[in-house]
């Protein structure tokens, strides 16, 4: 019980918090508005990375995908497609990118962190070769307002079209992994491998998917980000990838596999959002807000550990 409601449990505890230290300033409808909108893009990206841990492996490619997805999106708006065709264009060069990580994992034996690691400076590079190192500046489009906070005529929407468009996305990723087969062996790779071939699981298979689905959901985080800037920008999403892993294990997911839920990484991502919107407010310093994002992570880690043990 206390590993399912651990992470709702911290999210009340931080919105109280900084409640209680800015009233006046973070307790409003309209900071819970942005702060909403702050976490669609990172919570988009950690649906796909809950598939993949939960499956045992790691990608540490997602912010690098993220700023590919901008560039390319905006290059295609330039070439005069239209918005829905360069956003399936952006994603499917997402998808590509995964592909090949899965390639290289399950063909070549590759350890999942090498991999990755390579593919964060290669698809960064890539991003930049192809914007020519500048942001590329595409025609205004719909694409703009998926993010934008709603206009008083807008209201009866509730929140923003992007953050539907997570959550529509999370409940698609909730039956995967619940009611399929697919999802199963995700689980089953996570939790042992080994086991899972015996039972006639077809690992290398189910890892390939898991990738694709891995950095589709990073290019769709992708289309949010560049909602939010309105441009293409190779340099975006520094460190994103950071931010994302620590959503899904602060959500309950194991960095072990085997273990992980979209609820919890969805509130995760909260968070993770919540308490840089706090500080914010606060009016620390960067470096600040750097420390107590990093102490998060190094928190969130730990009691993956914690749990391990338990488990074992």
């Amino acid at each position: 019980m206390l590993k399912k409601l651990g992470p709702i449990l911290g999210l009340v505890f931080v919105v109280l918090l900084f409640t209680a230290l800015r009233p006046g300033k973070f307790a409003t409808a309209d900071n819970f508005e942005i702060m909403l909108l702050q976490t669609a893009v990172v919570g988009t990206g950690a649906l796909g990375m809950t598939i993949v841990i939960i499956s045992g492996g790691i990608d540490l490619s997602v912010g690098s995908v993220v700023a590919l997805t901008t560039v390319v999106i905006a290059l295609l708006l330039n070439l005069g497609w239209p918005p829905v065709l360069a956003t399936l264009g952006g994603v499917g060069a997402g998808m590509i990118c995964g592909g090949l990580i899965g390639t290289l994992i399950t063909r070549l034996k590759l350890a999942p962190f090498i991999v990755t690691l390579g593919m964060w400076g290669a698809l960064r590079g890539t991003a930049k070769g192809l914007a020519s190192e500048q942001m590329v500046v595409p025609p205004g489009s719909w694409l703009n307002r998926l993010l934008n906070t709603l206009a008083p005529e807008q209201r009866w929407l509730l929140v923003p079209p992007g953050v539907w468009l997570m959550l529509g996305l999370a409940v698609a990723v909730f039956a995967f992994l619940r009611y399929t087969r697919r999802g199963r062996h995700v689980f089953a790779i996570g939790s042992n491998e080994l086991t899972a071939r015996l039972c006639g699981v077809p690992v290398e298979r189910t890892k390939l998917i898991v990738y694709m689905l891995g950095s589709g959901f990073a290019a769709l985080a992708g289309v949010l980000q560049f909602s939010y800037l309105t441009v293409g920008d190779p340099t975006t999403a520094a460190g994103m990838e950071l931010d994302i892993i620590a959503a899904v294990v602060i959500g309950g997911g194991s960095l072990a596999g085997g273990a992980g839920s979209v609820a919890g990484s969805l509130v995760g991502a909260l968070i993770m959002t919540v308490v840089a919107n706090g500080c914010t407010k606060l009016e620390f310093p960067n470096w600040v807000q750097e420390i107590v994002t990093g102490g998060i992570i190094i928190v969130a880690v730990t009691l993956d550990r914690w749990r391990q043990r338990r488990a074992e």
